[in-house]
């Protein structure tokens, strides 16, 4: 009886199978090259990654489509990936989706034949033609293959190979393929993903003048796509701040392989607007962005800001924990120059981080490069110093005339800052006391200013061919 109704089942199992196949319709191929692009834009961030947004017109008919979605960066984010119908809300369903990668190459190739059959192909010069042999590819290790040659196994054996086929599973560019239910003939998809290998960066330029009080500022924007793909006519849009993002894969800088492109002039190329906490800058016209190109744009062109240089002699917090006599000899002074990032200083913009480059002409003329720094970002109304190097004809010593200790952790020192200035200018040298602890200043040949809780400075004027001695003496207390 038993046996009877497992026949039953099976009966009806059987008859059932070919309904439940027939149920599952047959996927159209459909292929969407880069040609199908009706709209791209790119959002690029400086840490070395991109929001790619493309607009397709594809002709995917109705039903079950396998779709083919080609000339997508190589540096592609799959997981990233959005797709949606942009005819109408319910135009697609998305039932899988797949990345290929598994690029067209030498080595990919000849992995792929592995256990098959190829021909090898080697010049013989005495007949002037080439002779063809049948192989078996054994195996392949670092591009060498093992080959099965007249019923012998060698390697690194001479010649040209040729296949019989490129695999199926084996494509010339990254495609993502997804296996979707359209609801109508013609659809407009939007796809976005995020991609690695594209990024940006700010350079500027500033010129000074010669009483080093003026100066005249340009920004650039370099940027550098490596991300295996081309866009052509895109949309624009840079997001300069810190974006948070997990670190997955480790950030690599892809150098451009083309020289870089023409710079892009023309007044504001770029509109600036907040965008979260970060800060969006939008090119006004569409631009190509293509593989292993540099491109650069304008982002800036102020004339005439104010400066200030400033010459700082720095300390250390440590000194005054111990005796030291004779700290320093003739150490450099720092030069610096500091610029209000304001409006009423012809800027009031926000500066994303880069490297500020700084030209001086010379008597004849000329330009002269005199340093370079690199700034963070810097919001408008704050403050950007750039340090430029250290002064050549102004030096100091740094000198411990006396020090007591009080208990283990308190004690009372004499100090003596000697500046020298062979200039033929008067200088204003700001000395930075970096101290710590609970301090007072007991006598001091020079007025001091307290910065801050730590900190304490002094600027003497120092004459031109002269030199000053700034004395003071401090009690400290740091536990």
């Amino acid at each position: 009886m038993v046996l009877k109704r497992l026949s039953l089942v099976a009966v009806v199992l059987a008859l059932s199978a070919p309904a439940v196949a027939q149920q599952q319709p047959v996927a159209v191929a459909r292929v969407s090259p880069a040609k199908d692009r009706t709209e791209v834009s790119i959002t690029v961030y400086n840490q070395n990654f991109g929001l790619v947004r493309e607009v397709r017109d594809i002709d995917l008919g109705k039903g079950r489509v396998a779709l083919e979605f080609r000339d997508v960066a190589s540096q592609i984010q799959p997981e990233t990936v959005s797709i949606k119908s942009l005819t109408a809300a319910n135009g697609i369903s998305v039932l899988e989706q797949n990345y290929r990668y598994d690029l067209l190459s030498p080595g990919t190739l000849l992995e792929k034949y592995v256990g098959k059959k190829v021909k090898v192909y080697r010049w013989n010069e005495k007949l002037g033609k080439e002779d063809g042999f049948d192989a078996e590819v054994l195996a392949v290790n670092g591009g060498s293959p093992v080959m099965k040659i007249n019923g012998e196994i060698t390697y690194g054996f001479p010649g040209r190979l040729a296949f019989p086929e490129v695999p199926a599973n084996l494509i010339a560019k990254p495609t993502l393929v997804w296996l979707v239910d359209s609801n109508g003939p013609k659809q407009k998809l939007e796809v976005t993903y995020l991609t690695r290998g594209i990024t940006w960066k700010a350079d500027y330029v500033l010129s000074i003048d010669d009483k080093d009080q003026k100066g005249d500022l340009t920004g650039w924007v370099t940027l550098s796509n490596g991300t295996g793909a081309s866009y052509e006519n895109a949309k624009l849009k840079l997001v300069a701040g810190d974006v948070n993002k997990v670190a997955e894969y480790p950030a690599y800088d892809y150098p451009s392989k083309s020289a870089p492109a023409a710079p892009m002039g023309g007044a504001k190329p770029f509109k600036e607007e907040g965008l979260f906490e970060y800060h969006l800058y939008t090119l006004q016209k569409p631009t190509n962005v293509l593989q292993n190109e540099q491109k650069q744009v304008t982002l800036l062109d102020a004339e005439g800001i104010g400066l200030t240089k400033k010459l700082i002699f720095f300390g250390n917090s440590y000194y005054y924990r111990g005796s030291y006599g004779q700290v320093m000899s003739n150490q450099k002074v720092g030069v610096y120059i500091d610029i209000e990032n304001k409006e009423n200083n012809k800027l009031g913009i926000p500066l994303p981080k880069g490297v500020v480059r700084v030209y001086k002409a010379d008597k004849s003329g000329a330009k002269q490069f005199i340093g370079e720094d690199r700034i963070d970002h810097t919001p408008r109304d704050e403050k950007l110093r750039i340090k430029m190097g250290e002064a050549f004809d102004i030096v100091a010593d740094r000198k411990q005339m006396s020090w007591k200790p009080f208990g283990s952790c308190t004690s009372e020192s004499e100090w003596q800052i000697h500046v020298r200035n062979h200039k033929d200018v008067d200088e204003v040298v700001e000395i930075v006391e970096p101290i710590g602890g609970d301090w007072e200043i007991t006598q001091s040949s020079h007025p001091h200013t307290k910065k801050d809780a730590h900190t304490f400075t002094f600027s003497p004027r120092v004459p031109k061919k002269g030199e000053v001695k700034v004395t003071y003496r401090v009690r400290v207390k740091w536990c």
